[in-house]
């Protein structure tokens, strides 16, 4: 009888000591280590001249044989910015449509697209960003024109699936690099 009742409370003592309810870790993201900001001026035979980050390759775009279609590669951040150089001939409207075509084309994963205006008339650069909201596949695209003779596109994209909240960081620390790039942009 006392061994019955020693295991019982034995076995009583051992259940009741742990807790019963598991409770996983939450899911966490790896730290990314940032470079340090510092830029220099790219040397392309093209009608425009800008700074990029010391940290990130200007690299030909494999699908164009035109020089001043482009690829700005930040390897370490996993992204691109896609560059294309069109002139106008008398297309301006058509080439700005076109711009907005593909950012809206975005508007399906999106859920919301802002606009911002940029304008630098001492140096004639005038263009337009558009910041898309959610895990669109592309998160920002711009474009810059003189109005006249030149038109340039970019457009950033991560190399990986779009998850909003998992590339929000290093989006943010890539929109001040192009915002540099269109600061510091001017028609040769």
């Amino acid at each position: 009888m006392k061994n019955i009742l020693f295991t019982i409370i034995s076995s009583t003592l051992l259940f009741s000591c742990g807790n019963d309810t598991f409770t996983p870790k939450p899911k966490g993201y790896f730290r990314i280590d940032f470079p340090k900001k510092k830029y220099v001026s790219i040397e392309k035979d093209c009608p425009f001249n800008f700074e990029i980050p010391t940290y990130s390759q200007v690299k030909p775009d494999r699908n164009s044989s035109n020089p001043c279609w482009f690829d700005i590669n930040f390897t370490t951040l996993n992204a691109n910015i896609y560059f294309s150089y069109i002139p106008i001939n008398n297309d301006l409207n058509k080439k700005l449509e076109d711009s907005r075509t593909l950012a809206f084309k975005h508007t399906v994963k999106a859920f919301d697209i802002e606009q911002q205006t940029i304008r630098f008339p001492n140096k004639n650069v005038y263009g337009l960003v558009y910041s898309i909201q959610g895990n669109a596949a592309s998160a920002y695209q711009f474009h810059l024109t003189d109005s006249i003779n030149h038109f340039i596109r970019g457009s950033l994209y991560f190399n990986n699936v779009p998850n909003h909240d998992s590339i929000q960081p290093v989006l943010d620390f890539i929109k001040t690099d192009i915002e540099h790039i269109y600061e510091t942009f001017e028609w040769k």
